[in-house]
């Protein structure tokens, strides 16, 4: 199941390339509810340990302003360091894992890259990444290309 977060005036409240300190308060009071709600009841009902929970996006924001034009200031899209939260389903709870420098621009600790993350979901599913492929113009892929590890310090 996919749940996204969109609102009756904004389709992607998340991309705060303006009044994004106001804007983020309001949007992680409510991600941090629905989130916290979900886990605890997935617990209560026995179907953490079954259920993987991954809450994240595509990119982050960048750890400095983006100002425009008679708006307030915002951040625009970050790619080489942001958060992700895997919860249940074979992940260790209680932990973080990797860091950024003292500015949250760049990964300092335990970088997980895209194919990474992807490598240990399948994992985490039952299925070999390595193993998993499909053929398209005449050649094998697969989801991780030929990088990706299991990313075995966060599994449980």
């Amino acid at each position: 199941m996919t749940v996204y977060y969109t609102s009756d005036k904004d389709n992607q409240p998340w991309d705060t390339h303006s009044n994004h300190d106001e804007r983020h308060r309001t949007l992680c009071a409510d991600g941090d509810q629905a989130g916290a709600a979900l886990i605890a009841d997935l617990k209560a009902r026995g179907l953490l340990d079954d259920t993987l929970v991954i809450w994240g996006g595509e990119f982050g924001r960048t750890p400095y302003a983006e100002n425009r034009d008679k708006q307030k200031a915002g951040r625009d899209h970050h790619h080489t360091a942001f958060s992700m939260l895997l919860a249940g389903g074979g992940v260790k709870g209680g932990m973080v894992y990797g860091a950024t420098d003292e500015l949250g621009m760049n990964v300092v600790e335990n970088p997980v890259h895209v194919h990474d993350l992807h490598a240990t979901v399948l994992h985490l599913l039952g299925i070999d990444h390595e193993r998993l492929t499909y053929r398209y113009a005449g050649r094998d892929f697969r989801l991780t290309d030929v990088h990706g590890r299991v990313v075995r310090e966060i599994i449980a």
